[in-house]
C-alpha cells in the first residue's frame, strides 16, 4: 500500500527515474565555487552601471545582462568571453529580459517600451512595443498562444500578440489593472497569473485565459483572505475602470448578461470561472503586525511553489519566503471570513538588509531543489533541508527554516540579481556596481 500510496503522488523510481539522477545534480551545487567574473566597466568607455537582471537562453549558450545605464550584455557563460554589447538597447534603465526561444528574446525599461531582439541580428530590434505609460518591469510568455505579457509600475498588464509582430509592433491589449503593482508571473503550465504588490498583497488569477475578450469588471472574484479599502485594488480591463469596493470580493454591477451567465453556469457545472480571481495577504514571519512590500516573485519551475522576497514598510526587514499552491478551491464565490487559503507558507528565512531601495532578484534552481538568493556582497544557496530534497518530499506541517547550503562572496557591493543555468551546474549573479560573477564546481 505504501508503494501504491508514492506512486498515486507521483513519487518513487518507477514514476520519476530522473529525481535521483538530480541529487547528484544538487551535490555538485555544494562544493561550487566561483569561476569568473566579469567587469563589464572595462568592456567600453561607458559606465554601465548596476546589473538589474541576469537571463540564460534556453539552451544556456547565451547569458544576457540587463544594465542600469540603457545597455544589454551578452556572453558566452562557457567560456566567459563578451559576445555583443547593445549600447542603446533603450532610453533609460533596461530592467528585464525574456526569452522567446533560443534565438528571440525580449527586453523592457523605464523608458516605458518593449523590444524584440534576434540572435542572429542584433544590429537592429526586431520591433519595438509602445502600451505602457509608466516603467515596464516585467516579461512574460506564453508558449502555447505566442502571446507576450508585460507588466509596468502604470498597473496595467498588457498582452502582446506575437504571431502578427511587424516592425511597427504587435496588436496590444490592457489584460487587467490594479494599483501597486510590482511583479507578475505565470505559472509554468499558464493555468495562473500571480502579481505582487507594494502593498504587500498577492493576486491570483486562477484558470488563466489571456485570449479571452474581456470586459469591464470581468474578474469573477471567488474569494479572498482579507478585506481591503477601496483605494487599493482595481480589476478592470483599463486604468479608468471602475474601482473594487470596500470587499475585494465585490462583484461589478457592470458586468455584462453574459459574463453573469457564464458565472451562474460555471458554478452549477462545479467549475470556476476563467480568469477568477484571488486576493491574498501572505503571511510573513516578523511582520505580522507590520505591511510589507512584495518586491520579488518566482515561481517553483514545476509549478509547486512560489517564492517571494518580502521588505517591511520600514525597510528594516527582508525576508524569502516559500509558499506552496493549495489544491482544493471553493467552486462559488465566498464570503472573505470563512475563505480557503490557497498558499501555505513552508520555508522562510531572514536576508541581509543592505542595498535600501533596490529590488533583489531572487531564482529556484532547475529542477526547482534550491533557492538562489541575493545576500548582502554575495549570494546564498537555500535548500528545503540539509539534503536539498524536492519540496514534495519534505514539506514540513508548519512553516520551518529555510537551509544555507552555501554561501558565495565575490562582489564588492551589493548582489541585486542571480540566476541559475537552465543546462549547466552554473550560476550568475550581478551586483550595484556592474560587475557579473558565474560560479561553478571545481
Amino acid at each position: 500500500f505504501g508503494w501504491l500510496r508514492e506512486r498515486s503522488l507521483g513519487r518513487g523510481l518507477f514514476v520519476d527515474p530522473a529525481r535521483d539522477n538530480f541529487r547528484t545534480m544538487t551535490n555538485l551545487y555544494g562544493s561550487i565555487h566561483p569561476a569568473d567574473s566579469v567587469y563589464l566597466s572595462t568592456l567600453s568607455t561607458r559606465t554601465h552601471g548596476a546589473v538589474f537582471n541576469l537571463e540564460y537562453s534556453p539552451d544556456g549558450s547565451v547569458l544576457t545582462v540587463a544594465c542600469e545605464q540603457t545597455e544589454v550584455l551578452l556572453f558566452d557563460p562557457i567560456s566567459s568571453k563578451h559576445i555583443k554589447t547593445l549600447s542603446e538597447a533603450h532610453e533609460d534603465c533596461v530592467n528585464n529580459i525574456r526569452f522567446l526561444d533560443n534565438r528571440l528574446f525580449a527586453t523592457c525599461s523605464d523608458d516605458t517600451t518593449i523590444a524584440l531582439w534576434d540572435l542572429r541580428k542584433l544590429n537592429t530590434k526586431v520591433c519595438t512595443l509602445h502600451g505602457h505609460t509608466s516603467w515596464v518591469k516585467n516579461i512574460e510568455y506564453d508558449t502555447n498562444t505566442r502571446l507576450l505579457v508585460t507588466s509596468g509600475f502604470d498597473g496595467n498588464v498588457i498582452i502582446w500578440d506575437t504571431n502578427r509582430c511587424t516592425e511597427d509592433g504587435c496588436p496590444h491589449k490592457k489584460f487587467f489593472h490594479t494599483r501597486f503593482l510590482m511583479r507578475m508571473r505565470l505559472t509554468p503550465d499558464c493555468s495562473k497569473m500571480l502579481i505582487s504588490t507594494s502593498s504587500g498583497y498577492l493576486l491570483i488569477l486562477h484558470d488563466l485565459d489571456l485570449t479571452k475578450s474581456l470586459e469591464v469588471g470581468s474578474y469573477p472574484i471567488l474569494r479572498a483572505r482579507r478585506t481591503t479599502s477601496s483605494s487599493d485594488l482595481t480589476t478592470s480591463s483599463s486604468s479608468s475602470g471602475p474601482r473594487v469596493s470596500s470587499s475585494p470580493c465585490h462583484h461589478s454591477d457592470s458586468n455584462s448578461s453574459s459574463e453573469k451567465h457564464l458565472s451562474r453556469a460555471s458554478q452549477r457545472e462545479g467549475v470556476s470561472p476563467r480568469n477568477s480571481l484571488e486576493v491574498l495577504t501572505p503571511e510573513v514571519p516578523g511582520e505580522r503586525d507590520r505591511g510589507n512590500c512584495i518586491t520579488s516573485l518566482q515561481l517553483h519551475p514545476k509549478g509547486w511553489a512560489t517564492l517571494l522576497r518580502c521588505s517591511s514598510n520600514t525597510d528594516d526587514q527582508e525576508w524569502t519566503c516559500v509558499y506552496e499552491f493549495q489544491e482544493g478551491a471553493p467552486v462559488r464565490p465566498v464570503s472573505p471570513r470563512c475563505s480557503l487559503r490557497s498558499l501555505r507558507l513552508t520555508h522562510y528565512i531572514e536576508e541581509a538588509n543592505v542595498g535600501r531601495g533596490y529590488i533583489k532578484e531572487l531564482c529556484f534552481s532547475p529542477d526547482g531543489r534550491m533557492v538562489s538568493s541575493p545576500h548582502g556582497y554575495g549570494i546564498r544557496l537555500l535548500g528545503f533541508d540539509k539534503q536539498c530534497s524536492e519540496l514534495i518530499d519534505c514539506l514540513p506541517k508548519e512553516a520551518s527554516p529555510l537551509r544555507v547550503i552555501r554561501s558565495l562572496y565575490s562582489h564588492n557591493d551589493v548582489v541585486l540579481t542571480t540566476k541559475f543555468s537552465p543546462t549547466h551546474c552554473q550560476i550568475a549573479s550581478g551586483c550595484l556596481s556592474g560587475r557579473v560573477s558565474l560560479y561553478q564546481p571545481k
